[in-house]
């Protein structure tokens, strides 16, 4: 690591050691190259097995640009248009959306319309068609709502009616495997066995994520059961199924890299996978204004969040979150496995700044 970023290297550290973090993983580019790469803690609770570099774990959210990368991949390739309606190529699909709507959480359909158990989240057919036969809670295009649950189905159907390949199979095959990313949906086996099991920072924080029964975010992220439970979210089902919306399984690194392609262009070690423009159109804000899910106002690009200071990407409920800063010239991602607030991740990237 170089000196200079010392004082990161210290604060990843400092909150293993005061307990504020369990386990996880930080890497940090800066002007085209890693900087930062670190792990601690454990993957498996308290004494447990160390935290190492080939660990992944649930990033929740941070997973959403993942997803909708694998569709603009296709709308770069001439086989989606960004702006046609999405029964073009999902004929089932009665919202009347554009792909455009889908990828920038505004077409009205931030929930699954029928109450499922958490053992439908290995449904994908099920969970799709209930979507595709919703009506829409707004006018498609004119409100944005995180679509929490229902993004990575929307995003991911589109891809596997276009491509016949599944989201998953299709990030391993041609986004993964090319950027050299570990990261994926739908895990084998063998890198179920490498993740990190989740756990809660405190035990109401699910009851805090799902705030006042019945209100949009409630309603987006209650249903299919299951989303927030250690039971559910540390199992076999989880792990094997695509819920692209929330359940990447990743490493900081593998998504580090990602944005560092992102950030050049679209090239990563020299292997282009989306054109300089297809980046520009996927990171310009798309819609500004208030989100009813998030209940705040949130500037949307297609597929991640633009903030004020002119960075995009994306965080996960639990704490994990990604992004490129195009202004300051770097990328960061951390991913971890303790269910808590986003302030560690505030705290390493006002130790970055200091560095820059």
């Amino acid at each position: 690591m170089h000196a200079r970023f010392t004082p990161v290297r210290d604060h990843f550290h400092d909150l293993l050691a005061s307990g504020r973090e369990s386990g996880a993983s930080l890497t940090v580019w800066y002007d085209g190259q890693p900087v930062v790469d670190l792990v601690g803690g454990t993957s498996d609770g308290p004494g447990g097995e160390p935290w190492r570099p080939d660990t992944l774990v649930n990033v929740y959210s941070a997973g959403k640009p993942v997803a909708a990368l694998c569709l603009l991949t296709l709308v770069d390739r001439g086989q989606v248009d960004l702006d046609a309606p999405v029964d073009r190529y999902w004929p089932e699909f009665r919202t009347p959306a554009t792909v455009r709507h889908l990828l920038s959480h505004t077409s009205g359909l931030p929930t699954f319309p029928v109450p499922r158990p958490a053992a439908a989240i290995a449904d994908w057919a099920l969970l799709a068609g209930d979507l595709a036969a919703a009506d829409p809670e707004w006018t498609p295009g004119s409100m944005a709502g995180e679509h929490a649950w229902t993004y990575g189905h929307l995003v991911g159907e589109l891809v596997r009616r276009v491509d016949g390949r599944s989201v998953g199979r299709f990030l391993a095959d041609e986004i993964a495997g090319p950027w050299r990313l570990d990261l994926g949906f739908g895990l084998a086996e063998a890198d179920q066995r490498r993740c990190a099991d989740l756990r809660y920072g405190d035990p109401q924080w699910p009851a805090r994520k799902l705030g006042e029964p019945g209100s949009p975010r409630a309603r987006a992220m209650g249903n299919p059961a299951g989303g927030l439970d250690l039971a559910v979210l540390n199992s076999p089902l989880w792990r094997r199924a695509e819920v692209p919306a929330v359940n990447l399984h990743a490493s900081a690194s593998g998504l580090a890299r990602l944005y560092a392609g992102l950030l050049a262009g679209g090239v990563l070690d020299g292997v282009r996978l989306v054109s300089p423009e297809l980046v520009a159109e996927a990171t310009r804000i798309q819609y500004d204004g208030p989100d009813l899910v998030l209940d705040r106002q949130v500037r949307w690009t297609l597929g991640m969040q633009w903030e004020p200071d002119g960075s995009w990407g994306m965080g996960g409920i639990g704490g994990s979150s990604a992004w490129a800063d195009p202004e300051r010239g770097y990328v960061f991602a951390y991913a971890t496995a303790l269910l808590a607030e986003h302030d560690r991740v505030d705290e390493l990237v006002e130790a970055l700044h200091s560095c820059l």
